[in-house]
C-alpha cells in the first residue's frame, strides 16, 4: 500500500490562523497545570512563617519570664548575705559585697543558669542571659532567640510596708 502525503493549504482568510491562535491561547489559559501548585507552597510557607512566630515567640516569652524568676531569686539569694557584726552593734542592716556576689552566683550555678551579679551599695543585681532554640523559625533560618532577665534586691530588716 502506497501512501500519499496529506498536504494542508493555508487557508487565504486570515480570520482563520486567528481563531486557531485564539483557540491555543484560551486552552493554554484554562491549563492550570503547576500555577495552583507555586500558589499553594508560597501560601504554605507564609502560614509555617506565622506558625513559627507563634510558637517560637511564645517559647521566647516563657523563656523570658523563666530567666526573670531566675534572676528574681539570685538576686534574693544574694540579699541574704548581710554584715551580721555590723547589724548586732549597730542595727543598720548592709551588704557583705563579696558574700552577696557568691551567695547569687552560687543560686545561679545551681539553677543552671548563665549570668552576671553586681553589687553596687545595699543592692544586688543579677542579669541573666539565656538562649531559646527555635521550632519552625529555624526553616527560615532562624535557629535560635536569646532573651535577658534582670532583677535587684536590697537586705531589709523587717516587712512593714512595701518599699519599692
Amino acid at each position: 500500500m502506497i501512501r500519499r502525503a496529506v498536504h494542508v493549504r493555508p487557508t487565504p482568510y486570515a480570520a482563520s490562523s486567528w481563531t486557531a491562535w485564539w483557540r491555543t491561547r484560551k486552552l493554554w489559559w484554562r491549563a492550570d497545570e503547576g500555577r495552583v501548585s507555586a500558589f499553594v507552597v508560597v501560601l504554605t510557607l507564609g502560614i509555617l512563617a506565622l506558625a513559627g512566630l507563634t510558637l517560637d515567640g511564645g517559647l521566647a516569652l516563657a523563656a523570658k519570664v523563666r530567666a526573670n524568676g531566675q534572676a528574681e531569686a539570685a538576686a534574693r539569694a544574694g540579699a541574704q548575705a548581710i554584715d551580721l557584726a555590723a547589724y548586732r552593734g549597730s542595727g543598720t542592716v548592709q551588704l557583705v559585697p563579696a558574700q552577696a556576689a557568691a551567695g547569687a552566683q552560687a543560686h545561679l550555678a545551681a539553677e543552671g543558669a548563665t549570668g552576671t551579679v553586681t553589687v553596687s551599695g545595699d543592692t544586688v543585681t543579677v542579669t541573666v542571659t539565656a538562649t531559646q532554640p527555635t521550632q519552625l523559625l529555624g526553616l527560615i533560618g532562624i535557629g535560635s532567640l536569646h532573651v535577658h532577665g534582670q532583677a535587684s534586691a536590697h537586705p531589709q530588716r523587717g516587712v512593714s510596708a512595701f518599699d519599692p
